[in-house]
């Protein structure tokens, strides 16, 4: 039976970790549940596998660990930071809390953010805005980085640049975190080094022909990740990742028009309370309806019950919180240096 693990003593860890490595102590209180999060959520590439990755950053200086964004606009509503490529984590929970406060003062309340750490897993933040009762849309991008193709070239364009959404409901809220892209930097990167396949035609090679090889990626001139709608509908991704760059790189004001400047994000967010539209109960009432009315749907053959996106995800937290986080085989693998160099013990399994 695989090792499970006390989500605490996880983050306990993983804080140690940071804070050995540069991180201020109340950033890493808030970047350590964040990962583990993704983990308890079942997204097993976007959290703890990328805190390997964190601790180089923090150690060459590609990410920092103390300081305060620059306030490079701010017209109440509407807000644009710099990250100073301070940990991206922790800057885009940081703007969540503010966007809220400002939210029950103005409606909305926007935030851009230049110059950001990578952000991680985009589920792991929603929470933090539906238990508040307001309702959430994140998305980054990372515009020194391209792995994904415009629909009907060959050239990588864009990142796979993920777009999530939280809303909430009288149970459940509905937790919808998708990309343009068919699949993701970190799963084609993970199964590549595995030497497994994709489950479908998800990358093309560098001539454009489809592929369930991760291996197409990493030739040189390298493959691309498809969009999603790959090479039929691909256009309805294309468009997407369009969306998603005008608003994390445009509206931040620093973009793939610019040097590139190392691995990151440009980020955006807006909460919304709907005490300042419709009310917040016919909002909980409208959305309550529309989750009920799709779960209850009949499902079809070989499916047991319609699912809601978030469902899962939250089943799997519930399910670790009770009985441990099982981790991805070898995921602790990549903190053990640092453990060693910093002489901080890891957790023990239940």
């Amino acid at each position: 039976m695989a090792n499970r693990y006390q989500s605490n003593d996880l983050i306990l860890y993983i804080e140690a970790l940071f804070v050995a490595a540069g991180m201020d102590a109340d950033k890493s209180a808030i970047v350590a549940p964040l990962l583990v999060e993704a983990d308890l959520m079942g997204h097993t590439t976007h959290g703890i596998a990328q805190i390997p990755a964190y601790l180089s950053g923090l150690e060459n200086g590609l990410m920092k660990g103390t300081g305060d964004p620059l306030v490079v606009a701010d017209r109440g509503a509407t807000i644009t930071w710099d990250g100073q490529r301070i940990s991206g984590v922790w800057l885009t929970a940081k703007a969540i809390d503010l966007a809220i406060e400002r939210s029950k003062k103005y409606g909305t309340a926007t935030i851009a953010i230049r110059r950001s750490g990578h952000i991680a897993c985009l589920a792991a933040f929603l929470s933090r805005a539906t238990e508040k009762g307001c309702m959430i849309e994140l998305a980054s991008s990372d515009p020194s980085i391209v792995s994904v193709a415009p629909y009907g070239g060959t050239k990588p364009a864009f990142t796979p640049n993920p777009i999530a959404v939280g809303i909430p409901t009288s149970d459940n809220p509905i937790l919808i975190d998708i990309s343009a892209s068919i699949t993701t930097n970190g799963l084609t990167g993970r199964l590549f080094s595995e030497g497994k396949k994709l489950p479908g035609d998800w990358v093309q090679d560098k001539f454009g022909q489809p592929s369930d090889d991760p291996a197409v990626l990493f030739t040189d001139p390298p493959g691309t990740i498809l969009p999603i709608g790959g090479k039929e509908y691909g256009h309805k991704g294309f468009g997407l990742a369009l969306m998603i760059e005008a608003l994390t790189q445009g509206l931040s004001g620093l973009g793939r028009a610019d040097p590139p400047e190392g691995w990151g994000a440009a980020v955006y967010l807006k909460v919304t309370d709907p005490a300042a539209f419709g009310g917040a109960e016919e909002f909980i009432r409208q959305t309550s309806w529309l989750a009920e009315s799709c779960r209850s749907n009949p499902p079809a053959d070989g499916v047991e019950s319609v699912r809601l996106p978030g469902d899962n995800a939250l089943a799997n937290k519930a399910e670790a919180l009770e009985n441990g986080l099982e981790l991805y085989p070898g995921l602790l693998n990549g903190l053990k240096e640092f453990s060693e160099k910093f002489n901080i013990s890891e957790p023990k399994p239940i």
